[in-house]
């Protein structure tokens, strides 16, 4: 058999029409219990592209992870052509106690491509990197809000990457943000790689949004249905509205301390002047009014009841693409 036809991972061989359920391991806890990463793989007996699904990176990120739950036990991975691999996890270690970083304190999204002898997030990375990702021809990775600021689904990609720019727009999140690759991320190794990826994000930490989900699973359909790979079981929905794309944005950062309450959702457009949310205390000797600096889009949305001087409590956006 040739290469295409059979999938060499991890140490085990997958040929076309096969399902396999492979781990790697990198590090054992502290009590010597071993702790694996699963991977999930479902290929067509008929060859074609190979898409590399993850979520988790950060561990507490569950909104991520549920997306992916769904397109395995929905059989949305089960491709009508070439390979899909999914991840559901990354940072195992952080989803078992619901933090973001790795044991070793190390953000897993800030030390890629990692290294075989480097600290354990490094370690992940490195594996990660060199078993699996070179594999893909396109990679889907979905994320959530960090803390309690609850995003908009979005894709994020880099300005001026056409083909990018039409896979972000296949997708159908109602939001296309342009943001830079950041330094040692996965999403910015694997560009340097070549390998295409759509980050998505959506939702906050530890929280699971139905809304954010749905649109996380109809657009990872639309991608595969794009590429010919989706099974005809499944149904391909349209966007509900057409899609905002930033270019620009900005952090609306609270002026006090207190307890806040925000009076726009995600997704809303706002003028300048109009009137976000309020601060007060908990004695009732104030209450400030959060403002627009200008008009844009919120995007995403501190939902912590008590914040502090200087915390970012909206996202808005500064400059759109017509």
């Amino acid at each position: 058999m040739s290469e295409k036809e059979v999938l060499n991972i991890l140490g085990k061989k997958v040929a076309l029409g096969e399902s396999a359920k492979v781990s790697f391991s990198v590090a054992k806890l502290h009590t010597q219990n071993t702790i694996e990463v699963p991977v999930i793989i479902e290929r067509s007996k008929k060859p074609g592209p190979i898409v590399l699904i993850t979520a988790g990176i950060h561990g507490d990120e569950v909104n991520g992870v549920e997306i992916v739950r769904q397109i395995i036990s929905k059989g949305i991975n089960k491709p009508k052509k070439g390979t899909i691999i999914c991840i559901p996890v990354i940072n195992v270690f952080g989803f078992i106690h619901m933090d973001r970083e790795f044991p070793d304190g190390r953000d897993l999204n800030r030390v890629f491509p990692g290294g075989k002898s480097g600290s354990l997030a490094s370690r992940v990375a490195h594996k990660l990197m060199t078993e699996i990702v070179p594999h893909a021809d396109l990679i889907l990775d979905f994320h959530t809000g960090g803390a309690d600021r609850f995003n908009a689904a979005q894709i994020r990609i880099i300005k001026n990457d056409v083909v990018l720019d039409e896979l972000a727009q296949i997708f159908g999140a109602p939001i296309i943000y342009y943001t830079k690759n950041l330094n040692k991320s996965f999403r910015n190794t694997c560009y340097k790689l070549g390998i295409p990826m759509l980050l998505f994000e959506g939702g906050k930490s530890f929280h699971i949004d139905n809304n954010v989900t749905n649109t996380g699973v109809n657009g990872t359909k639309r991608i595969l249905n794009h590429l010919g790979m989706l099974n005809r079981n499944f149904k391909v929905s349209k966007p509900k509205k057409s899609c905002i794309k930033i270019l620009d944005s900005k952090w609306i950062r609270a002026n006090h301390s207190g307890m806040f309450k925000a009076s726009v959702d995600v997704n809303t457009f706002v003028k300048k002047g109009d009137v976000l949310g309020h601060i007060t205390d908990p004695y009732g000797s104030f209450n400030h009014f959060v403002k627009a600096p200008n008009n844009g889009y919120i995007f995403n949305v501190n939902e912590s009841p008590i914040i502090y001087q200087g915390d970012a409590i909206f996202h808005i956006s500064t400059k759109l693409q017509q």
